[in-house]
């Protein structure tokens, strides 16, 4: 468990209540990861949403090839750093990541486990539109750094 006011830090849980910030600190744990470290891989379930407090790490999208799997190629995304949320399949169905996550430098994440807090969110509606919200803002980001991305190696 972490505190309410770690959790109040981040724009994510910012603006939820107390009461609904006590119980996210219950599901939440702060994890540490060293350079090269995979926080998540791609294609795995999405049993947690991860906020970066400290370092950063990349997003990778992973290409396997479906007749020789083992071939596998790493395209990077964007980068994640302190503040950011990330894993937020977690919230999403199917509940699969989508992308792979990799520490670049020592990191410090907080972990809050994606079933507890899908929980939360069917007992309170407040939680799900907050929460929501911010997740939408975040993978709009990221759908807005692939664009870029693409436009960068067209040219």
């Amino acid at each position: 468990m972490v505190s309410t006011e770690l959790l109040r830090k981040y724009e994510l849980f910012g603006v939820l209540d107390p009461e609904h910030l006590k119980g996210i600190a219950m599901l939440s744990e702060e994890l540490s990861f060293e350079p090269g470290a995979t926080i998540i891989e791609a294609d795995q379930p999405a049993d947690a949403l991860f906020m970066m407090m400290e370092g950063s790490a990349d997003l990778l999208y992973v290409g396997v090839d479906e007749i020789h799997p083992e071939l596998r190629k790493e395209l990077f995304i964007s980068e994640i750093n302190p503040g950011e949320p990330f894993g937020i399949s977690a919230l999403i169905e199917p509940y699969v990541y989508m992308k792979t996550v990799r520490a670049t430098t020592t990191t410090r994440v907080l972990k809050v486990k994606g079933a507890g807090l899908r929980a939360l969110c069917e007992v309170d509606p407040k939680i799900t539109a907050v929460l929501m919200t911010q997740v939408a803002k975040a993978a709009l980001i990221r759908l807005r750094l692939t664009e870029i991305q693409l436009g960068a190696a067209r040219v």
